[in-house]
Order: structure tokens, then C-alpha cells, then sequence
């Protein structure tokens, strides 16, 4: 692929994000020759941000994140695309690699490594570090995948990725009750996602799994350096998956269905 200098489009998606997406959109300003926000009609101060700010905005019914994040790329002027979500914000270093890129374009996607600070300290261990996104793509070559709520940009195959330097900044929760708000709304995302899809599930995923992956978070990818930080992540690691196949199990016994039509790999 012979050498190019490109435009970007970078795109957000938001819901009453006040706090939150002034600081993005004001790192990205130095090299986003674009910034589109998709919003799914905040009622907080979200729009009269944006509106003092130079971006574009489209308001637009949230049907899924995955959705969401695919229709705000559309939305884009340039093919070229960088997409973040209000929280996260483009460190020094990652934007001089992203103003490099741009004028020497060629892959067909980027990663970088996201950095997620949680109650005001960064995590360098506990699963949440190196968090390697793929966030700048040409959009021709990829799209937004995965199950909600976990979405992830996925490419073509053999198309060609390369990993920038520099962190992505990510201002996640706040507080401890925040982060537990949210792994109950997300637990019943990813549950409701899985029945639909006639996920199984089984005893050792309520009973096995949640406590191996504490020990793994905490013990082998070192969550324990992070201080009680860590251990409280680990720990709400093993509840979320804990809680999202109790709710799955929850959703298959609520489900009338004939004795013909039950299914043997659903025991509990």
C-alpha cells in the first residue's frame, strides 16, 4: 500500500455524558479533522456542551451499543475513523502517534493500549492493563461487532494492523457504587444478549468460574499491586460473570416451554 496522508473522522457516542465529554472532544481537537457526536437525546448538559464546541451533532434512538457505534461511523464525512466513547480521552504521546499516522497512513488499522483510571488511580495490573483497543480503522475494511455490551471493532480478514505508541485515557468510575450500578445494568445486557442467542449454560459457570477468574485478575495478571483498587476490581470481575449466568439461568426457568422442548444442557 503506497504511503498517503489522510483525513479523520472522530466519532462519539453519548447519553448524558456532562461530566465527561468536554475533555474528550477537547483532545481530540488537535488532530481530528472531524468530530461527529451521536447523542440518544441526553437530558442533561450534554448538548449544550457540544454545541459550544467544534463538533457535529446528530441525535439518534440507541438500539445497542454495538448498533450505535456502527451508525455513528456512518455518520462520518472521512473513511478514515478514530472512535471514542466520552470517557476516554488521548494521551500526549498517543496523539503525536495518531498526527504521525496521519501523514504516513498505512495499515488498515490501528491499535493502542487503553489506560482506565478507577476512583481516581490508575490500573497497571488487574486485567485492565495493557487493554489493546483497536480504535482507528478505515471503515471500509471493518466494523463494529461483538455482544452487547461488549463491543469491538473487528477488520476484514488479511487486512494489515499496527499498534501505535501511547496510552488512551479512560475516566471510567468514580466511586465503588458506580462501578457496581453498572455491572448490574451490564450483567442484564449481556444475559438478555446470550438468551437470544440460546447461550447454554452450566453449574461450573456460577460455581467454578467466578472465584478462577478472581485468582486469575488478582494473582497472576498481579491485581494485587493495585492496591485495595485491585482487589476490589477482581472481586466485581467475579460477580459480574457470577451474576450475569445467574440471570441467564433466571431468564431459561421464567420461559414457558414443553417438556419436548427442553434442553438437557441447561441443568440447573
Amino acid at each position: 500500500m503506497p504511503n498517503k496522508s489522510i483525513k479523520i473522522s472522530a466519532v462519539i457516542i453519548t447519553l448524558n455524558e456532562e461530566k465527561n465529554i468536554a475533555r474528550c472532544i477537547h483532545s481530540l481537537q488537535e488532530i481530528a479533522d472531524e468530530i461527529v457526536v451521536v447523542d440518544s437525546f441526553s437530558t442533561d448538559r450534554t448538548k449544550e456542551i457540544c454545541d459550544s464546541l467544534p463538533v457535529r451533532w446528530i441525535e439518534h434512538a440507541f438500539e445497542g451499543h454495538i448498533e450505535q457505534k456502527n451508525f455513528a461511523v456512518q455518520q462520518a464525512t472521512y473513511d478514515h475513523v478514530l472512535s471514542l466513547d466520552a470517557d476516554e480521552v488521548l494521551s500526549d504521546a498517543l496523539k503525536q502517534s495518531v498526527a504521525a499516522v496521519k501523514k504516513n497512513w498505512v495499515a488498515d488499522g490501528y491499535t493502542f493500549n487503553r489506560l482506565t483510571n478507577y476512583c481516581g488511580r490508575w490500573i497497571r495490573h488487574s486485567g485492565w492493563y495493557p487493554d489493546k483497543k483497536l480504535r482507528l480503522w478505515n471503515r471500509h475494511k471493518g466494523h463494529w461487532a461483538g455482544i452487547n455490551p461488549h463491543d469491538s471493532v473487528k477488520l476484514q480478514k488479511n487486512t494489515q494492523i499496527e499498534h501505535l505508541q501511547g496510552d488512551l485515557l479512560h475516566y471510567s468510575y468514580d466511586s465503588i457504587a458506580q462501578h457496581v450500578d453498572q455491572t448490574n445494568k451490564f450483567s442484564s445486557i449481556g444475559a438478555q444478549q446470550y438468551f437470544a442467542r440460546k447461550k447454554a449454560y452450566f453449574l461450573w459457570h456460577l460455581i467454578i468460574y467466578p472465584p478462577f477468574l478472581f485468582l486469575k485478575r488478582y494473582i497472576l495478571q498481579l491485581g494485587f499491586l493495585d492496591g485495595l483498587e485491585g482487589f476490589i476490581i477482581c472481586k466485581n470481575a467475579a460477580y459480574y460473570k457470577f451474576i450475569k449466568y445467574a440471570k441467564l439461568r433466571e431468564l431459561y426457568r421464567n420461559k414457558p416451554v414443553t417438556p419436548a422442548a427442553q434442553d438437557s444442557s441447561l441443568p440447573l
